[in-house]
């Protein structure tokens, strides 16, 4: 009986190591995963901010919290099963729509210098925010319509990090990274638009100190939106040129990403910084391909009947 005990308990003991192994293996897929899709990551929380900005400062964290909670859903509910689905029956059709969504982020952030460089990339392309509840659950329904745009390609690159798991710990996996990121965003994004009221509650103390800080961070708001959006545009440059390069070499074409593996290899042996200069050059090509992919159809889109109006609506 006690041999059956201990042999019972070194069962359980195995399986406990199992269960924590699986979990250590979809948390650090989970990372992966949330890794890549760091371009829409940071375009994402750049971008919501402007739907709630001329708000009454009560009607910021609600709103926010509707829209987070639409987007939730978005990749729990139907992006999530959608994608599941594809990648049993049909894995190439991940990699074509992973395309599509790389062509999409290079044009979102060409169209982005494109406009920049124009100077009319100015309040128009906000959202306009007007009072009453009928208005702020127009807002909301607009912002979880643009969010599912990048919620999809969020959860399409994941899924293209995971597809060797099996089916329940891809689910597993994309759930992780679908809850992990919405919590990031959008707690990031509640951080910024409550940043001036703090800093004028800090601003109208009796402390010279907490004044300082007060007005800094008051001041300090549009420059942090400002230097998001640039940081967004770079990354997704340099993520949709990356996933056109590695996908155009997984359909069969392979010459573009062979080429800037031949330059990785030219500068990985320099002794000590070989493989932060060979990370620059994947990093530094990646982005060209995304500038040039999405200038072009910045181009074409531009003298098409809707080439007024940005593909996601938002920019």
């Amino acid at each position: 009986m006690a041999g059956g005990l201990v042999g019972l308990l070194d069962d359980v003991a195995a399986l406990a190591k199992l269960a924590a192994a699986s979990l250590d293996d979809v948390g650090a897929a989970a990372g992966r995963a949330s890794v890549k899709a760091a371009g829409v990551v940071v375009d994402d929380t750049a971008v919501t901010p402007a739907y709630v900005h001329g708000l009454a400062a009560d009607r910021e964290l609600p709103i926010i919290r509707r829209i987070a909670l639409g987007s939730l859903r978005n990749k729990l509910l139907i992006i999530l099963p959608a994608a599941l689905l594809l990648s049993e029956v049909a894995p190439v059709v991940v990699e074509v729509i992973l395309m599509f969504g790389g062509c999409f982020l290079a044009y979102e952030g060409a169209h982005k210098i494109v406009h920049a460089l124009r100077h009319d990339d100015h309040d128009h392309d906000e959202p306009s925010v007007e009072a009453g509840p009928e208005a702020e659950s127009r807002t909301v329904r607009g912002a979880i319509r643009t969010d599912f745009i990048l919620s999809a390609e969020i959860m399409v690159i994941a899924l293209k990090e995971v597809l060797e798991e099996p089916v329940v710990s891809r689910g597993v996996i994309l759930a992780v990274v679908g809850v992990f990121i919405t919590v990031v965003v959008y707690g990031v994004v509640a951080l910024i638009v409550k940043m001036d009221d703090v800093g004028l509650r800090l601003a109208a103390r009796p402390s010279p100190g907490a004044q300082r800080v007060g007005r800094t961070l008051v001041t300090g708001m549009p420059k942090l939106l400002s230097w998001l959006s640039v940081v967004g545009t770079a990354a997704m440059l340099w993520v949709g040129g990356h996933i056109l390069l590695a996908g155009s070499d997984e359909l069969g074409w392979s010459g573009p990403y062979h080429l800037v593996h031949e330059l990785e290899d030219l500068v990985a042996g320099a002794p000590a910084v070989g493989g932060v200069l060979a990370w620059l050059v994947n990093t530094a090509a990646s982005a060209l391909v995304g500038l040039v992919v999405g200038g072009l159809i910045v181009f074409v889109v531009a003298r098409l009947p809707f080439g007024r109006t940005p593909a996601a609506g938002h920019h």
